[in-house]
Order: C-alpha cells, then structure tokens, then sequence
C-alpha cells in the first residue's frame, strides 16, 4: 500500500497540503512544485543552520523571507518580476554587449558632425552626445570591472561563452568612436593646441594595433572552442572584424588636420586596415546569404542582428571617399611615378568603389527592415541590448550617404541623409529608454535573461562547480533538513546532464 506522503513525520510537526488558490500558475517553481515546508524545531532561531541567499543558494534560486527554503525562480515571463536580487548578484549579468550602447552614442555624435549644413547648436549638440558617451563608456568600465571583481569566474566565461564572446571587441570599438569624436571635436576646437593633432595621430596606431590583435584573437578563441553550424548563423558573427571597420572613417576625418607626410602615412595605413576589416565581413556575408537561403529569416527576437551587415560597407564607405578626398593634397611629387595624376586616379576611383558599395549597403539595409515586418505585423517585441543594432550600423549608412552626396555634389542625397539622421537621432532615444525601463522591469541585468545565459550544450564550469560546492557545504552543517534544496539541486545537475547528452550546437546568437 502507498504511503500517505502528507502523514506525521517523525523529525518535524506534520505538513498541512497548501491550499490550491495559494499557489497559481504563474508562482509555481520552474524545476518542480516544493511546497513550503516548516523548519525543524532543533534548527529554529539557530542563525548557524539557517540558508544565506548569497552562500547556499546557486545564481537563479530565491528563497522565503524566513529564510530557510530556497525556491527556483518562476519559468513565466512575468512571475521573476515579483523577486529581488540585490546588486552584486545583478552586476554578474552585466555583459559586454552593454558596450553597444556607447558604440551607438558615439556613432550619433559622427553623424551629427557629418551634417553637410551648418546650423546654430550642431556643434553643441554633437558635444553633447560626445561627452555623453564619455561617461556612458566609464560606467560601462566601471561596472563590468565590478562584475569580474565580485564573481572571478565570469571573465573566463565570457570568453568561452559561445554568443557573449561575440562582442567582447565592442568595448574597442566605443573606444574606436570616442577617438574619432575626440578628432572630430576637440581639434576643431581654437583652444586646443598642436599637441592634440600629434596625440590623436599615435593613438591612431595604437588602436590599429589593439584592433587587429583583438580581432584575431577573438575569432581564434572562438575557433578553437565553439562549434559553429551554418544554419545558426547571423551577422554577428560579422561583429570581431568590426574594430577594424572603423579605422577607415578614423583616417579620413584626422588626416586633413595633420601634416602631409604624417596624413599619407595615416591614409596608406586606413586603407589597409580598412581592407581586411571589410574582405573578413564580405566572406562572412557568403555565409550569411547561404543561411537565408536555406535556413529562412532568424527568429523575431535576433532579427536586430541584421542590420549589422549595413556596417561593413558603410564604415568603408565613409573611410575610401573621405581619404580619397583628400589624397590630391598630401602625396609628393613622385608618388607611384606622377604624384599629380595619382592623386587624382586614387579619388576617382576612391568615389566609384564608394557609390558602388553604397548600393550594397542600401541593399541589406532595405532586406533587414522588411525583415522586421512580422515583428512590427504580430508586435513580437522583446528588449534586449542588441536593439543598439538599430542604431550603430545605421550611422554609418548616415555618414556613407553624405560622403556619396560629397563626392557627387547631390543635393538630393544630402537631404535623404538629413532625413535618416532624424530618423536614427530618434531611433536611439527610444532604445535608450527601453534599456532603461528592461532594467526596471528586471528584463536585462538578471539570470537567463541576457547573452551569457545557457545555451546548446554550454554551462559555466566554474558555475557548477559553485553549485556543488554550496550543496556539500549545505549538507555538512546539517542546513538542509527538510531535503528541499538537495532536491533542487538534483533537478539542477539532472537538467545540466541532459543538455549534455544532446550534440553541442551553435545557437542562434542574439
């Protein structure tokens, strides 16, 4: 005969079933119903034998205000809203995609700096945004340092982690579009000396440096230690190679405020870099069309990542015309046989290749905005850091656009990329509050919720060494009386197994 499983137990008062209405859908546990249960009387007011949230309770699982039962977080959608973390246990979430925000703000203030027609306030406006993305980058520093500082094991993760990896070099290229801004509007300033035009040109070769470095060896991290399928892929994928991206535009706007022998050095050497930056984005454009054409459109929520192929093109955009532009002035007499007639050569066709490449951009600009139609259709929307997408590519289709109407003296092109400005200086307030309003809401900064959360076959070592850990900790000082954590963390190792047994598979990358 079955035992009755609500009847007295022997090391406790009995258990009185709660009352269904208690405890609805929405409230129930995602690993399984564990009901509260009363703490032993030989444990009651022993602070010793009680469960701290932050030493015994693994990343995800809360507990009652008793504290004494840990209980998983809700699956729902909503039902994790009604919990509290506090903020070394939220910090742990604060991935690197939180750079694409200064990537996107930075971006603004060269847009605003490319207007092609002055107005009272542009230069105010454009400081603006430039000292704003300033202290949006040290924040970022700051509270992705606190995050390594208070949970070590995250930095190796982060590396490891199959998407999170992915935009590690994001850090680098805000800092890439605060050096521009810093060319753009500080050596344009009468106050600032000679000393700003020299400091800016070796920080130039600096961050060459730092951009190839990184960009190789994230991707031969990435490499080595992920498992890549074809028919998981999106742009992002793009993303390494985008330090390199912005090294052209960084050449054109700083080499007509430096000497001519200095500005050709910059311009020879941002036509390098330029080059592999874009030749790595056209192979991996290969990749991405051919999984289009077998695999479909991603899913609504990664759709964002696909304004991310506009970048490519219209980062080399700006860079070729730009130091095209400006080549006629700064070779010597007998560069390449006839300084003269190279000079002009390379502008003529520095201006061909960048309408050219304005076509490609354009292209899968216009392809991933109607890609957005069954989002915007069914208002699938959910927010998460790559909405950024929306912006930091876009910008460089801006600055593309003016240095097409430049190079063809074309009014009507000029008031097409006012236009887009306006679009894209709105576009940007309205991620920003988003973001702000996702944290509020506890949609990003939490467990499973952003790009270093669980997926395929992945699980952070050091994380179920940690969940171990705690449970023998637990068990030894007799805390777990009631046997609720030990079961929660057996549905936690038996779901970690199961992923396990299924072939690690590249996800789709957010």
């Amino acid at each position: 005969m079955m035992a009755n499983p609500f009847a007295h137990r022997d090391d406790g008062p009995p258990f009185t079933p709660p009352i269904r209405d208690q405890w609805s859908r929405e409230n129930r546990p995602q690993l399984g119903y564990f009901p509260p249960q009363p703490p032993h009387p030989l444990s009651a007011g022993s602070a010793s034998q009680q469960i701290s949230q932050e030493e015994t309770v693994p990343d995800g699982v809360t507990q009652h205000e008793d504290n004494t039962v840990p209980m998983p977080l809700p699956a729902t959608e909503k039902g994790h809203r009604h919990y509290h973390m506090h903020f070394k246990q939220r910090i742990k979430h604060f991935t690197w995609t939180w750079f694409t925000m200064t990537m996107a703000t930075g971006g603004i203030a060269n847009v605003i700096y490319s207007l092609p027609w002055d107005f009272r306030g542009r230069y105010t406006i454009g400081c603006i945004f430039f000292l704003f993305n300033i202290a949006l980058f040290l924040i970022n520093v700051i509270a992705i340092s606190l995050r390594f500082k208070f949970h070590p094991s995250t930095f190796l993760s982060s590396i490891l982690h199959p998407t999170e990896s992915l935009f590690i070099p994001a850090w680098l290229i805000s800092l890439g579009t605060i050096l521009i801004n810093v060319t753009e509007y500080g050596t344009d300033n009468p106050q600032a000396g000679p000393w700003l035009r020299e400091t800016m040109s070796v920080l130039f070769w600096v961050y060459c440096g730092l951009a190839v470095f990184f960009s190789c060896g994230i991707y031969l991290t990435i490499w080595s230690t992920q498992t890549f399928t074809i028919s998981q892929m999106t742009p992002v994928w793009i993303f390494p190679a985008y330090p390199l991206l912005v090294i052209g535009p960084h050449a054109g706007v700083l080499a007509p405020k430096l000497p001519p022998k200095e500005a050709l050095q910059v311009i020879v050497g941002g036509v390098i870099f330029q080059g592999i930056g874009f030749m790595v984005s056209l192979m991996i454009y290969a990749a991405f069309i051919y999984r289009l054409m077998t695999q479909k459109l991603p899913q609504e929520s990664l759709r964002p990542g696909m304004f991310i192929s506009v970048g490519p093109s219209g980062f080399t955009i700006s860079g070729i015309v730009n130091m095209g532009q400006h080549l006629p002035n700064v070779v010597p007499k007998h560069f390449m046989g006839d300084g003269e007639l190279a000079g002009r050569v390379s502008m003529i066709l520095a201006n061909w290749v960048g309408l050219w490449l304005w076509g490609l951009a354009l292209w899968f600009f216009l392809v991933s905005v109607f890609a957005h139609w069954s989002t915007v259709k069914h208002n699938r929307w959910r927010f998460a850091m790559t909405w950024y997408s929306y912006v930091f590519p876009n910008t460089a289709l801006c600055t593309a656009t003016f240095a097409v109407a430049e190079a063809l003296d074309s009014h009507a092109i000029r008031v097409l990329g006012c236009v887009m400005t306006c679009i894209l200086v709105c576009i940007w307030l309205t991620v920003f509050v988003c973001m702000i309003r996702a944290v509020l809401v506890k949609d990003i900064l939490w467990p499973q919720k952003q790009e270093d959360r669980d997926e395929g076959g992945w699980k952070g070592k050091v994380g179920e060494a940690e969940d171990e850990a705690r449970l023998r900790e637990n068990e030894e000082g007799g805390g777990d009386r009631d046997g609720t954590l030990t079961r929660v963390m057996t549905a936690l190792s038996s779901r970690s197994r199961k992923k396990k047994r299924r072939p690690i598979a590249r996800q789709e990358t957010v």
